[in-house]
């Protein structure tokens, strides 16, 4: 199997030096979802609402928890499952699948998977947003933001 050639499939990886504990908040309140993913992302029972700039609205379902190690949704119509373990050493290997991806923008989710957990790891590690937050400046216009 090559990189991310597995039809309707989409795989990432990422370590990230803080706790799982830590990690695992960043993924399920909405202060966390702040930090990093979106302009906002409350939570209302069961139900994301995400404001993402150059698009429009949209949910997600809570599909499945188990703090501090599984946290899973349906998003944009696919289902995302978030694994974290422990490193051994204090850290977190976060474990991100993507299922049921529609083939006509799987590429941009591949890219955009990674564009959301590079500023996760610079939210949760560092304390450092990456986004640029700015309307003129959106990933439907070629930035590498989310």
């Amino acid at each position: 199997m090559g990189f991310q050639n597995e039809e309707g499939v989409i795989r990432w990886k990422m370590h990230f030096k803080s706790s799982k504990e830590i990690v695992f908040k960043a993924l399920s309140t909405d202060a966390g979802r702040l930090s990093f993913w979106a302009e906002s992302a409350p939570e209302q029972a069961g139900v994301i609402t995400f404001k993402i700039l150059g698009y429009p609205e949209s949910s997600a379902r809570i599909v499945q928890v188990e703090p501090p190690s599984l946290f899973k949704l349906e998003y944009f119509g696919t289902l995302v499952q978030f694994d974290l373990n422990d490193d051994g050493n204090g850290g977190t290997d976060l474990s991100l699948i993507a299922t049921n991806v529609d083939e006509s923008y799987r590429m941009e989710m591949v890219a955009g998977w990674v564009s959301v957990l590079m500023a996760m790891k610079a939210a949760v590690d560092f304390n450092v947003d990456l986004r640029n937050h700015d309307e003129n400046r959106t990933w439907a216009k070629g930035y590498a933001d989310n």
